[in-house]
């Protein structure tokens, strides 16, 4: 079992960054490959960005590749999801995501643990 635990999210302006943590207990971390989703009223949950348990592998959504950045510590098992440049249309619940085996996937039917989620809101 792994649970996961996400922070960071808020109100932030159009341009405007926001880091969003997780945080991860249980088993070795290393095993687990990390997603970031995101769920707008009305919208299926989509894949944001992924990363493979070495970190050595990611993958973005088109919308936000050259804007957003995962990445984790498996030493203080976090995986962080730095998002600049940030739109309207970013506004979502942003959920956290674990899955085993370590290759990352991009649908949220291959993670098996997920985090409660933290609002995103960005103004305009």
């Amino acid at each position: 079992q792994v649970q996961v635990v996400e922070s960071g999210g808020g109100l932030v302006q159009t341009g405007g960054s926001l880091r969003l943590s997780c945080a991860a207990s249980g088993r070795t971390f290393s095993e687990y490959a990390m997603g970031w989703f995101r769920q707008a009223p009305g919208n299926e949950r989509d894949v944001v960005a992924a990363i493979s348990g070495s970190g050595r592998i990611t993958y973005y959504a088109d919308s936000v590749k050259g804007r957003f950045t995962i990445s984790r510590d498996n030493v203080k098992n976090t995986v962080y999801l730095q998002m600049n440049s940030l739109k309207a249309e970013d506004t979502a619940v942003y959920y956290c995501a674990a899955r085993t085996p370590s290759s990352p996937a991009r649908s949220q039917y291959e993670y098996n643990y997920w985090g409660q989620g933290t609002q995103v809101t960005v103004s305009s």
